[in-house]
């Protein structure tokens, strides 16, 4: 993963969507630059939610689903559209990958309506601290989601409409119980580049390498540590999962080329491989024997989870990767590339990639599936969340399009919500679609 001051005031100029209107402004600042936002944050906080939020009922009606007046603007949203496809800049580190990729890529139908807009929430502001990590959305329930703004980790309850602060790591913060290896000194302004939330777990990774586990349902924070001290040390994905034994585990992938396991039953580091390059996300399989590792080469690899020797190397991708994931079936898994590709893989043949799914605008940098195995969404960099229905081989696909940069995004445990947050500086937020059921009953119920 890139991390030279030259490439984030690149990525910072590159996002610059141009000047369209003084009355709106579209994103792209350089990452990092929350001083000033926690000064613009207490501006939106005597704004009504009322008014900020857009619900499905007004959407129906016409509301621009962001709140976004484009009837009192010089330009039309289609024009902004075309204007954003024209001059947004992917981030390549191997130069013209996006156009190299596009004659592999497979033809889907649009049109597929799995998911529906139910609510864009304003007063949940969801930001970004490194443009290339972008898993800052987690949802454990389908009213519950958890998101980064700012220095706090923010939980957003779509029932009762009402946001609470679970984590700020502005300041100080050290862990309230004590366990082998747990750095009791804790910590001094973190600067979170990535997170994962399942069950009652919470846990934030670093740009200095730290790690900060907390319970949801105990006081405090749990544990705390630092995977390493080197100087290339960010973290850039945590993975939550059960082991064979049962015991609630994490995996951590970082800039130093490591990967380590933790088990979070006895706090202890259990596992830890090293690999050629940095690793930018792991993905474990349903039935914990092997690990997709994707990082700064355009090779994936396919690794045995106990020795973390390589089963078999994945090749196709044209530029790096930063996203993985496993369909529950254990056989078929997905990875998201900055040559705006999302390469769909069977573990039972890998000569060849079973599909390559193509973004719009650039990199696919987040990739979930449904628990029930149905739906699979991928998040480019910004403006466009594409749900493919995976039953039917990925042929038809949703695309979600709105204005702004992707922080993450979350389907529910259930399946029934999916939840994008949207970092800008005006019209950041946190949408929420619900999945369309065919049984009318369903929803009276609802």
């Amino acid at each position: 993963m890139s991390y030279q001051e030259e490439d984030m005031d690149y990525a910072a100029g590159d996002y610059e969507m141009g000047e369209v209107d003084e009355n709106m402004y579209f994103a792209g600042r350089i990452m990092g630059e929350t001083e000033s936002d926690e000064e613009d944050e207490d501006d939106y906080d005597h704004l009504d939610n009322k008014i900020t939020d857009t619900s499905a009922a007004e959407a129906r009606r016409g509301k621009d689903i962001q709140g976004i007046p484009w009837e009192r603007l010089s330009i039309s949203r289609e024009k902004y559209r075309q204007t954003r496809l024209e001059q947004y800049k992917n981030y390549e580190n191997i130069p013209q990958s996006g156009e190299g990729s596009e004659k592999e890529c497979k033809p889907t139908r649009k049109g597929g309506v799995y998911y529906e807009f139910w609510q864009n929430t304003r007063s949940v502001r969801s930001t970004i601290l490194h443009f290339q990590l972008r898993n800052l959305v987690w949802s454990t329930s389908k009213h519950d989601v958890y998101l980064m703004s700012h220095y706090s980790i923010i939980h957003w309850s779509s029932l009762s409409s009402k946001k609470t602060e679970v984590l700020n790591v502005s300041g100080h913060v050290a862990p309230c119980e004590k366990h082998p290896g747990s750095l009791l000194e804790g910590f001094t302004q973190t600067q979170v580049s990535t997170m994962a939330v399942r069950d009652n777990l919470l846990i934030a990774g670093g740009f200095q390498g730290e790690l900060i586990c907390k319970y949801l349902d105990r006081p405090g924070i749990t544990f705390c540590t630092r995977t390493t001290y080197d100087d290339n040390a960010i973290t850039n994905a945590i993975e939550i999962y059960d082991s064979s034994s049962g015991a609630v585990h994490f995996m951590a992938s970082n800039n130093d080329c490591g990967v380590r396991d933790f088990d979070m039953e006895r706090f202890q580091l259990i596992k830890q491989f090293s690999y050629p390059w940095p690793v930018n996300h792991t993905s474990l399989s349903p039935d914990g024997k092997v690990i997709v590792i994707v990082g700064d080469n355009p090779d994936g690899m396919l690794v045995d989870s106990q020795t973390g020797k390589t089963v078999m190397h994945l090749r196709g991708h044209l530029d790096f990767s930063f996203a993985s994931a496993w369909h529950p079936n254990g056989h078929i898994f997905a990875t998201g590339n900055q040559d705006k590709t999302c390469r769909i893989w069977d573990a039972r043949n890998l000569s060849k990639p079973v599909s390559v799914l193509k973004g719009n605008l650039g990199a696919i940098r987040s990739i979930r599936f449904t628990s029930d195995g149905q739906f699979m969404a991928m998040a480019e960099p910004a403006d466009f969340v594409h749900v493919y229905d995976v039953k039917n081989g990925f042929e038809k696909e949703q695309e979600i399009d709105f204005f702004g940069e992707i922080s993450g995004l979350s389907f529910s445990p259930d399946t029934d919500s999916l939840f994008i947050g949207v970092w800008d500086r005006t019209y950041g937020s946190l949408f929420q679609y619900n999945r369309c059921r065919n049984y009318s009953y369903i929803d009276t119920l609802v």
